[in-house]
């Protein structure tokens, strides 16, 4: 509807220029916005305002100009008023919405798509946590965000990737393989004393446990290093084999998993080294290496080679980076927790010094999750460690809750998240509130089938019964959606979907409160059917980008 309002506009400017009712024929871009107060029309347009300048004519005489050529052959628009100092306000006719409900239908799990990628390949990598223990909650947010971004993009036309970056080497790997192998030894009868530095939880010991059986005392008589390198490496493997069960238990699946060793493996690491060496980007200085980033707007050099000759993770991370680019992606998208906010300046600064767009790269922060009980906080389980996990999480309260709640909010600010609000089956649970509507909905259908409905179709003389303020305010509600869908991919905020399914399922219950939709009229029964079957498919759409089922009965 805005486009078409736009349209209108630029066509009574241009006919205004040429009967000469304004003077120049240079138009400033046209802005339609939904007014905040309702009496001011379904949609307002400030464009006479913005063309004072250009036509050097009092706004009003502009606006007045605008509304007179108004060519309205679809028979759209009821009336326009001018306001203020030179809003224009539209008030469309009722039979201008119902059109729209003809476009949900038809388009069906489609609704919503805007083609803003055109086929651009973009990859989104996201959770990427180090495979030295359990998915935690706050991953389990990461996750929601980065799964759903990528839903939404893939829906609006970008050629999409999800991948996961195994952090599978350097000193973390190392600590998780001494950790498990001095547990193997304690479990072995051996006397040690286990240090602070270590991974603390109670799945080491079970790591540990699954050598003993598997290995018995065999590891004792293996040297240090090469007892800890097979514990490091069993450990890892078995724990990123549960981080995808529990992914895959959470609805993400990703394309690819990408290993950072492969990266030392390959020779990568070495050679992006070796490159920017000879470029001077990386010099020598008291035996380390260190970037140039402070060039590019990082506040200090960083390190890439220790003086002991060893790596850092940011020059595997600037090699893994560059590999996207040469795996032809256009655009990257790195999904990080809050904490490596620092982070973001010195990959910046890499990735342009290696002739890459800065607006190539893009950071999405997840800031924590806190854990209520009825609104206390959760204490720290013991049986995960330090951390409540994902999937103490998801056993608790569901998939659909937690992935839900997880987008209730922006992710760049914090989240209270209460476990007995997510299993409660009330209207304070913002998921059971939405996924309601759609059962609710599909009772309704099933209703109408034992009626003998067994198809909802709607003539054009049924859609003209549409004409209630409950009926239009519903409409509209849905013809927001694709603006949403496209707002929420160009700002990838996935939480505005959520908002806006909140929203809708508001104007539902609303609508059902005041409306019955089986009447004794069967021509109204079967318009108020089309117009709330439209209504579930644009809550399954919304639900299917967030990851979050759409069931037919709750």
């Amino acid at each position: 509807m805005k486009q078409l309002l736009e349209q209108l506009i630029l066509q009574a400017l241009t006919s205004a220029y040429e009967n000469g009712a304004i003077p120049s024929s240079a138009f400033p871009e046209i802005v339609i916005e939904v007014p905040k107060i309702l009496s001011n029309g379904d949609y307002s347009s400030n464009i006479a305002m913005a063309s004072a300048a250009i036509q050097k004519m009092p706004p009003r005489k502009i606006a007045e100009a605008i509304v007179k050529y108004i060519a309205d052959t679809d028979r759209l628009i009821d009336r326009m008023d001018i306001a203020g100092p030179g809003f224009i306000n539209f008030y469309l006719r009722p039979e201008s919405w119902v059109g729209f409900l003809k476009k949900v239908h038809e388009q069906g799990i489609r609704y919503g798509a805007v083609n803003v990628g055109r086929g651009k390949k973009i990859q989104v990598e996201f959770v990427s946590s180090n495979p030295t223990g359990p998915l935690h909650v706050g991953h389990g947010r990461g996750a929601a965000v980065g799964d759903s971004v990528a839903n939404i993009l893939s829906f609006c036309g970008y050629d999409v990737q999800k991948e996961y970056y195994i952090n599978d080497s350097g000193r973390q790997i190392n600590t998780l393989g001494r950790s498990v192998f001095l547990r193997y030894q304690e479990l072995l009868g051996e006397s040690i004393r286990f240090p602070d530095d270590c991974y603390q939880g109670e799945y080491i010991k079970e790591i540990a446990g699954r050598i003993v059986d598997l290995k018995g005392p065999e590891l004792l008589d293996q040297p240090d290093e090469k007892a800890v390198m097979f514990c490091a490496r069993y450990a890892a493997d078995l724990i990123l084999e549960g981080m995808k069960q529990d992914l895959e238990s959470f609805g993400v699946v990703f394309d690819n998993w990408f290993s950072e060793q492969g990266l030392y493996d390959s020779g990568k690491v070495a050679a992006v080294i070796d490159s920017f060496k000879n470029r001077n980007i990386i010099y020598e200085k008291d035996g380390a290496l260190w970037f140039d980033t402070t060039s590019h707007g990082d506040e200090k050099d960083r390190v890439v080679v220790r003086q002991n000759g060893q790596t850092t993770y940011f020059a595997s991370d600037i090699a893994y980076h560059y590999d996207k680019f040469d795996r032809g992606f256009e655009r990257v998208i790195d999904v990080w927790g809050a904490d490596h906010h620092g982070y973001i300046p010195r990959v910046t600064a890499a990735i342009v010094s290696g002739g890459y767009l800065k607006e190539q790269f893009r950071v999405i922060l997840v800031q924590l999750v806190s854990l209520l009980r009825a609104g206390a906080p959760v204490a720290m389980s013991t049986r995960a460690g330090e951390f409540v996990t994902l999937r103490d999480v998801m056993q608790e309260v569901g998939k659909d809750a937690a992935r839900f709640i997880f987008l209730t909010r922006s992710s760049d600010n914090t989240l209270d998240f209460d476990l007995e609000l997510a299993k409660q089956k009330t209207n304070d649970n913002p998921v059971y509130y939405v996924q309601y509507v759609h059962a609710r909905i599909c009772s309704i259908v099933r209703k109408s089938t034992e009626m003998g409905i067994n198809e909802i179709a709607c003539p054009d003389a049924a859609l003209c019964l549409l004409n209630t303020a409950e009926d239009i305010s519903l409409i509209k509600m849905m013809v927001k959606y694709p603006e949403t869908v496209r707002f929420s991919a160009e700002m990838m905020e996935p939480h505005r979907i959520t908002f806006y399914l909140m929203e809708l399922a508001a104007a539902f219950h609303a609508y059902y409160n005041r409306q019955r939709v089986l009447t004794d009229d069967p021509v109204l029964t079967h318009a108020r059917l089309y117009l709330i079957t439209a209504v579930r498919q644009v809550i399954a759409n919304g639900l299917s980008l967030l990851g979050v089922s759409a069931p037919e009965s709750m």
